[in-house]
């Protein structure tokens, strides 16, 4: 009962930054047919509503195609495609509107409850639908018309906007209307895309049916850059079975993530529906369980600033009270602050480690060399290393020095030699702790 008692403590711990940061922010969700069907499907909505309790804005545009194609199919009325996308005559446009709203009824229906012993109890959330969107006929191409299949031309964010200061959670379909009058059948991921760039939202997320972009060894891709995205876009395009590769969910997210992200949101996160509490694991811990496709990195190497002391105070204490690190104070840690550099990730200080310069003598010395326990195993150390050496470099420093007593083999493989309190400045060579017998190694940069 202890050990899970802890586990809760840390959890929660670990997730607050993470509840400062997204409160307030606009999240467009756009969930598949596919997740409708699965038997995660209460979960994940059970997840959104409790987003919205912690204050999100929550957009959810939802798709129908399986459900479309199972009308269609029981009603024997076919639809073909064409570059991936349905081309809806007047019969399927019929049935795409029943599936669509059914869908819509369904979600509405599961965040309407409250009943005892689920998640749902004691929340009133408003639910809203409406002609938020505004839809154009996708016309000809290629000599084959799409009739009622559409695309966005126009998206009402003010009117979402307001639902969402009135605590709202806008719920948007793949049906929309023009102004002439006309239905069109969209493409949920354009239409979400499309919403998440108008409001300049703070991050659009999907789901498909793996824990995320998968890579050749079977690993989660847990961030890719616009470039990397662009590539494996175009190796799906490049693939036989093109039409296959166009109703992936793989191959949509990442479409809809490019065009998110180059114009102007920060993050799109790619997790499973399959998953009960990927959403939550994506959002609320350090590393996340899906990919998330970004402008910039969430994790950089920078000077500390001021704000970050509370973040190295955490860092190195537990290492302070094992004897690892010598003991420092806010007030010391606010008066070399600028010696420090710290790894920065979603806001959280995950490393850091402090330059400390002998000029006359061309040497610095590393010191306060800490890596969060959770991130030990990628090389935050090397990282800080490299950046302390580039640092020392541009100060004509020739020599590195480190005093340890538990990190012997590490700054070893690194480079390290092991050398005598001789070798130290001598100002350096004065403060030396006999005591404390700390390890001093020397690195020629």
């Amino acid at each position: 009962m202890k050990l899970r008692s802890t586990a809760l403590v840390k959890g929660f711990r670990q997730s607050a930054p993470y509840v400062n940061a997204h409160r307030g922010k606009t999240m467009v969700i756009m969930l598949g047919g596919e997740a409708f069907n699965d038997n995660n499907f209460d979960n994940i909505i059970n997840d959104i509503a409790l987003l919205h309790s912690l204050g999100m804005r929550i957009v959810l545009v939802y798709g129908a195609r399986p459900q479309i194609n199972q009308n269609l199919q029981n009603n024997n009325c076919e639809s073909h495609y064409h570059k991936g996308i349905r081309v809806t005559n007047e019969s399927a446009l019929d049935f795409a509107m029943q599936a669509a709203g059914r869908l819509q009824l369904a979600i509405t229906a599961r965040l309407s409850m409250s009943l005892n012993n689920t998640p749902m109890q004691g929340t009133q959330l408003n639910v809203v639908s409406g002609n938020f969107v505004i839809a154009q006929p996708l016309g000809v191409d290629d000599g084959i018309d799409y009739c009622h299949s559409g695309k966005v031309r126009r998206i009402d964010s003010a009117a979402i906007n307001r639902m969402l200061d009135m605590g709202s959670i806008v719920v948007v379909g793949p049906i929309a209307s023009s102004v002439t009058g006309e239905s069109f059948n969209l493409m949920y991921e354009d239409v979400a895309t499309q919403i998440a760039i108008r409001l300049k939202a703070y991050k659009l997320i999907g789901f498909c049916s793996e824990q995320g972009i998968i890579d050749d060894d079977g690993r989660v891709i847990p961030e890719l850059f616009p470039n990397g995205a662009e590539q494996l876009v175009t190796e799906l395009e490049s693939q036989p079975n093109i039409e296959s590769g166009y109703t992936s969910g793989t191959f949509r997210f990442l479409r809809s993530a490019l065009a998110a992200c180059r114009a102007g949101v920060p993050r799109c996160h790619l997790v499973s529906y399959k998953e009960d509490g990927a959403l939550l694991q994506e959002l609320f811990s350090f590393d996340g369980i899906g990919t998330q496709v970004v402008m910039a990195s969430a994790e950089q190497t920078r000077t500390a600033l001021i704000q970050d002391i509370g973040g190295i105070l955490d860092l190195i204490h537990p290492l302070e009270e094992q004897g690892i690190l010598v003991r420092r104070s806010r007030e010391q840690l606010e008066q070399e602050v600028h010696k420090f550099t710290i790894i920065d990730k979603d806001r959280l200080v995950i490393g850091c480690a402090a330059l400390y310069p002998y000029i006359e003598d061309k040497m610095a010395e590393m010191a306060c060399v800490a890596v969060h326990p959770d991130y030990r195993d990628g090389d935050r150390g090397v990282v800080l290393l490299k950046h302390m050496s580039q640092e020392a470099k541009a100060m004509g420093i020739n020599k590195l020095f480190v005093l340890t007593t538990h990190s012997l083999h590490w700054f070893r493989e690194q480079g390290f030699e092991e050398v005598g309190v001789d070798s130290l400045p001598m100002e350096k060579r004065g403060l030396y702790n006999y005591q404390r017998k700390s390890k001093i190694l020397v690195l020629r940069i």
